[in-house]
Parts: C-alpha cells; structure tokens; sequence
C-alpha cells in the first residue's frame, strides 16, 4: 500500500515533503516569479523532484520568455490551456492560443515567449538521471531576449545575470485564466 504523503506549508504555497501520493490544488502550490526571465509558474515537488515525469504549470507574460532557448534530452510535452504565446521552436515561431498541444522529442530546441496577454501552459516532461541540456544560439531567440550569445551545456552559466525565481502567492494571472 502507498502511504499518503503530508502536505508541508512553506513561504507562499503547500509542498510535499517526501514520497507518496497527494492531493494539491494549484492555487495552493508553490509559485514562482522567475523574474526578469522565467514567467510565473507552479511547483508540485517538494525537497526531491519527481523521479519519472516533471509536471507544472506556467503563466507566460506578455514580451518575457518563460526561460532559456533550449534543448533537453529527453521528451517533454505541453498544452496551452489559456490565451496565446509565441513558440520559439527549432529556429522558427510558432504563434499557439488555446488548446494547441506541442510534443518535442529529445534534443528538440524551444522556448515560450508571451505575446499580448497572460498564457497558460501546462509542461510535462520526462526525467533520467545525469539530465542533459543544451542552449544553442539562435538569432531567433535573441530576437526575443529568450537566447545565450555562446553556447553552453551549463544552466549557470546560461543563467548567468539573471535574477533567481522567487517564492510568490498563486498569482493573479493564473485565477484570470482560469475563471468561468
């Protein structure tokens, strides 16, 4: 039998602390602002991640990429569940609104930018262990302030200048989304 797992309160939201299953609103996760890049998003793990998918939400805001132009290497998944965004994919852009699911095999390079209102996207992605990442140039991404100058397979120092994400309240975004 698996043991239900406690639900933790942390600064602004609810975490599990360990393994087991669990219930959690996402109103009641924890959020964060990942600041001058990153867009706003929730987190369902707690101290240890996930160790077969990763899951999340995220409200894109409007002009801000929702994180580096990438590639992993492993799949990921996503559903657009609210507004519009633009999809940096494979050098290209890919305007998405409501409903538009977007499947990238390993090594897929892309980024969400948000376009003229907030956007909600649900992310699902594979995990492995010793997780790979890449974040190439791309003229397009730098087009959008979403790109690196050099290439690097290491998130610091992609990340590098960037604000780190901090911890926030479900924000105001996500309930206009997602009211009836």
């Amino acid at each position: 039998m698996v043991p239900e797992a406690s639900l933790e309160r942390k600064e602004h939201g609810l975490a599990p602390p360990g393994e087991g299953w669990f219930v959690l609103n996402a109103r009641d996760a924890q959020w964060f602002d990942g600041g001058d890049l990153g867009g706003l998003y929730a987190s369902f793990e707690g101290e240890s991640r996930f160790a077969q998918l990763g899951f999340g939400i995220g409200v894109s805001r409007p002009g801000v990429a929702n994180a580096l132009y990438h590639a992993e290497d492993a799949q990921e998944d996503f559903l657009v569940l609210a507004g519009e965004c633009l999809l940096l994919i494979e050098g290209e852009e890919r305007r998405l609104k409501a409903w538009d699911f977007v499947h990238l095999p390993p090594w897929t390079e892309h980024i969400f930018v948000g376009l003229d209102e907030p956007c909600l996207v649900v992310a699902v992605g594979a995990r492995r262990p010793g997780r790979g990442v890449r974040f190439p140039v791309s003229e397009v991404a730098l087009k959008h302030n979403a790109g690196v100058r050099e290439e690097t397979s290491d998130s610091r120092e992609a990340y590098a200048g960037y604000s780190e994400p901090t911890s926030i309240a479900c924000p105001p975004e996500f309930d206009a989304l997602t009211e009836p």
